[in-house]
């Protein structure tokens, strides 16, 4: 059985963490930013992680076994 690829695109966007989640940066963070509150800037700065639910999806996109 060959090696699996891991997704190029994925692997830019998240990261694992020790505990095993995935940590992603949020997005609409980087431009246009004085219509925005100061709140939702402030909130998009801390990582984020992805639910449940979908986390085994992008374990296997990041080439690891679930």
């Amino acid at each position: 059985m060959p090696k699996m690829k891991t997704n190029s695109g994925a692997s830019k966007r998240f990261t694992r963490t020790a505990s095993g989640k995935v940590k992603f940066k949020h997005a609409y963070k980087n431009h246009i930013l004085t219509k925005k509150s100061k709140k939702r800037k402030r909130a998009m700065r801390n990582a984020g992680y992805v639910p449940a639910t979908d986390e085994q999806r992008m374990v296997l996109l990041l080439g690891g076994k679930v």
